[in-house]
């Protein structure tokens, strides 16, 4: 008796009860065990990205060895900071109708306030059809080359030089000024406001379709494009072409500034078609000249 009532005490404290069915005991979910995320960096890799650049520089040089005249250079991403060119310094390129940027450029340079409404639909036709006549009139109210002179040396343009008496066509760059140029267009100086720069940039993203070709070709689906075109034919120098084309190309992750110039071409259509050709090839391989590989995060950094 006494030997019974001392077990069920014990499956008291054992069980909590004696006499009755045991509680269910519930199973508890097993947690997996917490992985720990790998840290990684991103860093530009340097040596890849110029070896790209070498490889783009080298398929740029053996295509225009196959394409007529003179062909000459230079892209910049503000982005990225990729950089390629090729003879980006030759400064005796003709620009024809690429000077009317410069014209307006410089006569905004030089108003205050402003242009009048004459002015401003003078400006309207010479960056959008390339009215000649427009440029006429702006390039005498500007001042004429002693204007842009001036002009180009404020915003540090040492290759280029105006067209003499009222030939503004005959205005001579180098890609790099023209880079130089656009870069002012973008970030600003020269005494250009904001507005100035909104205004002539503008008109250069509205140009008459049949002139959007040129640097264009370097625009993914979905960018931006403003640019200035110029074509000439140049009967004293063997019946060829002078046939440039610079602007910017705005996307994802993009800014380009880029510059085509050509001279000795036999037509203005070898020479669109060159232009088109370097263009494409570079906006095609941008991205590609500035890598990056990752690396695990310094377990013990530098305080």
């Amino acid at each position: 008796m006494y030997a019974k009532i001392a077990a069920c005490a014990g499956l008291v404290l054992l069980a909590g009860g004696c006499g009755k069915e045991r509680p269910e005991i519930l199973p508890t979910a097993a947690r997996a065990p917490i992985k720990a995320a790998r840290c990684v960096m991103k860093f530009p890799d340097v040596p890849a990205g110029r070896i790209a650049r070498a490889r783009l520089e080298r398929d740029i040089a053996r295509y225009l060895a196959r394409r007529p005249g003179r062909v000459v250079y230079a892209a910049r991403d503000l982005v990225g900071g990729a950089e390629v060119a090729q003879g980006e310094h030759q400064n005796d390129m003709i620009t024809a109708s690429g000077a009317k940027v410069d014209i307006l450029m410089a006569l905004l340079a030089r108003r205050d306030g402003g242009l009048d409404e004459g002015e401003r639909d003078l400006a309207s036709r010479m960056i959008r059809e390339s009215d000649n006549s427009a440029a006429d009139a702006l390039w005498s109210r500007v001042g004429g080359g002693g204007a842009l002179s001036e002009f180009y040396r404020r915003i540090g343009l040492s290759r280029t030089t105006p067209g003499p008496s009222v030939y503004w066509g005959g205005t001579n760059t180098s890609p790099s000024d023209r880079l130089r140029l656009l870069k002012v267009l973008v970030k600003g100086g020269g005494g250009l406001s904001a507005k100035d720069r909104e205004l002539v940039l503008g008109l250069m993203g509205r140009v008459l379709r049949e002139q959007a070709w040129g640097v264009s070709a370097a625009a993914r689906d979905g960018d931006r494009v403003a640019l200035k075109n110029g074509w000439t034919p140049r009967p004293f120098i063997h019946n060829t072409w002078a046939v440039t084309s610079y602007g910017r190309v705005t996307g994802r992750g993009r800014d380009l500034l880029l510059s085509v110039q050509t001279d000795q071409q036999p037509g203005e259509g070898a020479g669109i078609e060159t232009i088109e050709g370097v263009a494409r090839m570079i906006g095609t391989r941008l991205d590609g000249l500035t890598p990056t590989t990752l690396r695990p995060c310094p377990t013990h950094p530098i305080p």
